[in-house]
């Protein structure tokens, strides 16, 4: 079993993509993805390429800074690429849909300290830094993360 919480460091960009591309196939509808880091860590680097990843194409994703909530439709379930930047608020996550989203889409949320308590306990989180010479992420879940994570990590 992957111990958990670990940490990664990546060189560039084309690194972040790798992991994203690592984990992609391991996630089902229902999975949820916390993303944090400061601006320019890495977050939406590593969504663009894992959505990318489960669509099974290239796909214009762009940031959800201004509309919050982005979907695509992959063949297994909907993703949700979700940037909390702006809200105020919890409760403005409800409003959202996000609460349904939890149970049968997976969700990459990117600011997740907007959820405050709601945050679903089985998330997987992954804290991006940006470093001088390259970024880290810290990667933390419950056993249930690590066990599936073995095989890709």
């Amino acid at each position: 079993m992957t111990n958990l919480p670990m940490t990664q460091t990546l060189p560039d960009e084309a690194d972040t993509a790798a992991l994203a591309h690592r984990i992609a196939p391991i996630l089902r509808p229902g999975d949820v993805l916390l993303l944090s880091g400061e601006i320019g860590a890495g977050k939406s680097a590593f969504s663009r390429a894992l959505i990318r990843a489960r669509l099974g194409r290239m796909e214009d994703v762009p940031s959800p800074t201004f509309t919050l909530v982005q979907t695509y439709e992959a063949p297994d379930g909907d993703i949700w690429h979700c940037d909390l930047y702006r809200l105020t608020h919890a409760d403005e996550v409800f409003e959202l849909g996000l609460d349904e989203a939890f149970t049968h889409a997976i969700c990459l949320i990117e600011w997740p300290d907007r959820l405050g308590d709601d945050a679903p306990r089985n998330a997987l989180s992954l804290s991006f830094s940006a470093g001088e010479t390259a970024h880290q992420v810290a990667i933390d879940g419950s056993n249930h993360w690590a066990t599936r994570l073995q095989a890709v990590l």
